[in-house]
């Protein structure tokens, strides 16, 4: 999230938002080690491109970089045994609507088409009391995109300040699971979960995580990212 934010709606901040080489006695000639090139091709040819496209939680307010969302995911990942490569493409402040503005020159910056794209927006919306039809509109026609680009999804949910009133709160927090079932994509509802509330896991600000909220996010997260992936066959130099 970040940026400005209305005083009222902060009161409702707390809502419930990681060579060994083996040389050879039998006399047969080593085997030629990899150029930096060729490793750096091999990797990228079995290395899954994760876009974490998102907000201020997954820039990693507050928090060093590899401290951050994407970074521990990419660890997490890693030491799951899946060859990863989670890019951070959070932005501190970015509403909905600001992200679907970036989202094409985001992918096209990237090396290849990515396997799967987190995406986790919709929380500075809920913040600037922002209708919930504008958000629902913005993350659709971003789901869209990705879909059209043949990009697996991870949708990260939000939940409503309470203090937006009831109907808000129902049509804010219907859009994440009514675009992951028109998209087929995979959900976390809430990105915060569990995390929040503890007072331990947030920055002061009550909005951010600390460095030990973002692994507890991550050990959540990280086997619906896993799980989507299975379900995305690698496509390697593919735009």
């Amino acid at each position: 999230m970040g940026g400005n934010v209305r005083p009222s709606i902060m009161l409702g901040a707390s809502y419930v938002v990681a060579a060994l080489l083996l040389q050879s006695c039998s006399g047969e000639a080593p085997k030629p080690v990899p150029t930096p090139t060729a490793r750096a091709t091999a990797e990228a040819a079995d290395t899954r491109l994760v876009l974490a496209f998102g907000d201020s939680l997954y820039a990693g307010y507050g928090v060093l970089p590899q401290q951050a969302f994407p970074y521990v995911l990419e660890q997490k990942l890693r030491a799951a045994g899946i060859a990863s490569s989670v890019r951070n493409a959070g932005v501190s402040g970015d509403t909905s609507a600001a992200g679907l503005r970036r989202l094409a020159f985001t992918l096209d910056g990237l090396p290849r088409k990515p396997d799967l794209a987190i995406v986790g927006l919709g929380g500075n919306d809920m913040l600037r009391g922002i209708d919930p039809k504008e958000t629902r509109a913005n993350l659709d026609a971003i789901c869209a995109e990705l879909k059209k680009r043949g990009i697996g999804i991870v949708l990260t949910g939000m939940r409503a300040a309470p203090n937006l009133g009831p109907d808000y709160v129902r049509a804010f927090e219907g859009i994440y699971p009514d675009l992951a079932k028109k998209y087929d994509a995979a959900l976390d509802p809430f990105f915060l979960e569990g995390v929040v509330t503890n007072p331990a896991l947030m920055l002061p600000d009550r909005i951010h995580p600390k460095p030990e909220g973002i692994v507890r996010i991550v050990d959540r997260v990280e086997p619906v990212v896993e799980k989507a992936l299975t379900r995305t066959p690698a496509k390697a130099g593919v735009r």
